[in-house]
């Protein structure tokens, strides 16, 4: 077992020799996507294409139908559209954060929505036609592109930066699009 300082010494070896370890970049790698990149906007316009209501569920309990209206209740929260319950403290706000959004590692599944998004527990918009639904969220997807501003507060990140909130976009999209295989 390794203690603290051991670990961090060998991750900073592991950064240092380049081998794809947490944080690497190689020259004209990014290590996260992100909607300030269209190619990422098209890549999950055209895998959120390919989600079905009949999508087999990977983990967690949504629906895909669900997973939609959450994904578009999450969009219209961050434009202020709608209310959700700021769950942030100092640890989400900083290490959470940055983990989340500068790191590669793809997000943990299970972690609970705030109140206001939970599908599961009833909150948010209700499944209504799938179809009208997804549309509505590949045009949320572009409203939030073009409207969303720095310092604006995530309810679980507090207050990030344009560029995070881009990170954000795209993760929180791809995370629920491979909840279902797309």
């Amino acid at each position: 077992m390794l203690g603290g300082q051991e670990r961090a010494h060998e991750q900073g070896a592991d950064l240092a020799a380049g081998d794809g370890a947490i944080g690497y970049t190689g020259p004209g790698e990014a290590a996260v996507k992100s909607f300030q990149d269209p190619d990422a906007l098209r890549e999950v316009n055209d895998r959120l294409g390919r989600l079905r209501p009949d999508s087999p569920r990977q983990w967690g309990k949504m629906s895909p139908h669900q997973a939609v209206c959450h994904l578009s209740d999450a969009l219209s929260a961050v434009m202020g559209e709608r209310q959700v319950q700021p769950v942030d403290n100092w640890f989400s706000r900083t290490v959470i954060r940055w983990v989340a959004l500068h790191t590669p590692l793809q997000w943990p599944h299970g972690v609970k929505a705030p109140r206001g998004i939970d599908q599961v527990a009833g909150e948010g918009t209700p499944p209504a036609e799938f179809e009208r639904d997804r549309d509505r969220l590949a045009a949320l997807h572009e409203r939030f592109i073009a409207t969303i501003r720095s310092g604006q507060k995530h309810a679980i990140f507090g207050p990030i930066q344009r560029e995070e909130w881009l990170i954000w976009g795209y993760r929180h999209a791809d995370h629920h699009l491979r909840q279902f295989g797309c």
